[in-house]
């Protein structure tokens, strides 16, 4: 357990308990073999108690850990100063800049009362006021904390991918433009590269005729097209049938994608790599990029899908654009991640201090860019390189909590800043003195993304032009 909204209901359980026994902190502490100002941070959720201790305080409060452990709060009462210490933990209350109250049994029940129906209410205008209702932002946050949960690893899709890439003899090294065509011809289609590709389609595949098409390229072996092949082929392997909704259009693309990784990052052989280098203490997502042929993205976003489950290690990952707002981004390390009300983090701007930004700014982006960030949550290391394409610059950044940088690439790096972000007077808030100066004698036209104002993809096949693609088939299997 080391979620903060479970630490808190397990506090309040054991405070109820105790005060059941007529017991005050300094009693129960001795009776447990701790001091009751350790026992006060865990009642306070501040602070996870280990198993040893937990089973102790059970025996003392005569109940069974399952009760201490329960979701429930033990009393009306409870619940609310439960509520009103999770409200006060979440970004939207912490962005504000005000100060905490204690949920204590001090605080009078009438002030309880209107303090969490001040949080239930700034919730609700919060939630209101960026209803423009998005189904995928929606559907993309809920894959995102299932594949946390899972710690962004899928075994059968590992295991699936290597058995597909032992039917041609490929098991190490970067997966060849050949073998992904002798792959195609496993699986009864042969790859056709057209330079008239529906826009609205990455590839199309040809169910009838058994042909993959795909768009050209300078370097037909180049990751891109591997990977495009890749996804096409493992909607067959999966099964895939047309989506019935926005969440299993989502579910599928992060499977294909997830499949194609697999094939051309194989487990058995990035495991090896990886585990070789961290021995030697000199992980670097550049290292494991070269090895595998393909982006850096690619690499940082595989070591995502390893670290956890083969090297022992939580890990995060962003990309972010260059006016600094997310586009992708994973962690189970605990990176404070900037999120909206409803827990999205797609187009959250990230703090100015933190390298995914400071590296855009840089002068020589020819390496990697390290850096140790201080952050309310603690302290994580990160390394972070850039790139760019038409729609502008971007950073791709793969960092660790500060235990695990010594495994590193760029360990010994002497840059290290503090961030005290969702609090705005980090980096977000101006100086008070410009504020004074400009805030009545400035008017900035705001630039729109015109991606927000789009409709949701409808059809068969959601965000897919179903006519031109039709269309582009029909005019294909005559030929």
């Amino acid at each position: 357990m080391n979620d903060s909204s479970d630490l808190i209901t397990l506090g309040r359980r054991i405070r109820h308990h105790r005060k059941l026994n007529g017991l005050t902190l300094d009693q129960l502490g001795a009776r447990v073999g701790v001091v009751g100002s350790q026992l006060s941070l865990i009642e306070n959720g501040r602070r996870e108690p280990k198993l040893s201790l937990l089973q102790s305080l059970a025996t003392e409060l005569g109940v069974p850990v399952p009760d201490l452990l329960s979701a429930e709060a033990p009393d009306a009462r409870t619940a609310l100063e439960i509520e009103l210490a999770k409200a006060q933990q979440a970004p939207l209350y912490a962005s504000l800049g005000l100060p905490t109250v204690p949920a204590s049994r001090s605080l009078p029940l009438e002030t309880l009362e209107s303090l969490v129906g001040l949080h239930r209410e700034l919730r609700r205008r919060a939630t209101e006021s960026i209803a423009t209702p998005e189904e995928a932002r929606r559907a993309n946050t809920e894959n995102r904390l299932a594949m946390r949960l899972k710690n962004n690893y899928l075994p059968d899709l590992e295991q699936l991918a290597e058995e597909t890439l032992a039917t041609v003899g490929h098991s190490s090294g970067a997966l060849t433009h050949r073998s992904v065509s002798l792959l195609a011809e496993n699986l009864g289609f042969t790859l056709i590269y057209v330079d008239n590709l529906p826009h609205s389609a990455r590839s199309v595949t040809d169910l009838e005729n058994g042909r993959i098409y795909l768009p050209p390229a300078s370097i037909p072996g180049g990751h891109g097209l591997r990977s495009m092949a890749l996804q096409a082929m493992a909607h067959r392997l999966l099964g895939h049938q047309p989506p019935q909704s926005y969440a299993e259009f989502l579910q599928q693309r992060l499977e294909i994608n997830y499949f194609a990784a697999a094939c051309l990052m194989p487990r058995t052989a990035s495991v090896a790599f990886l585990s070789a280098a961290k021995q030697r203490k000199d992980l670097s997502v550049e290292d494991f990029r070269d090895a595998f042929g393909v982006t850096h993205e690619a690499a940082a976003l595989r070591m995502t899908n390893l670290a956890t489950s083969h090297l022992d290690m939580g890990v995060h990952f962003l990309r972010v654009g260059e006016d600094g707002a997310i586009y992708k981004a994973y962690e189970n390390d605990g990176l404070p991640l900037p999120a909206d009300v409803t827990g999205a983090v797609e187009g959250q701007l990230v703090c100015r201090k933190w390298a995914a930004r400071g590296a855009l700014g840089r002068t020589n982006r020819t390496t990697e860019f390290y850096q140790y960030t201080d952050t309310p949550a603690g302290t994580f290391w990160c390394a972070t390189q850039t790139g760019k394409t038409d729609a502008g610059e971007f950073s791709i950044s793969f960092g660790v909590p500060f235990s695990e940088a010594k495994w590193f690439r760029g360990r010994d790096t002497q840059g290290r800043v503090q961030s005290t972000c969702p609090d705005e007077s980090c980096c977000r808030k101006p100086a008070s003195e410009l504020a004074e100066r400009w805030s009545s004698a400035a008017w900035p036209s705001a630039k729109l993304h015109a991606h927000i104002l789009a409709p949701l993809p409808s059809g068969k096949f959601p965000g897919v032009d179903e006519n031109e693609v039709y269309q582009f088939l029909e005019a294909h299997s005559a030929s």
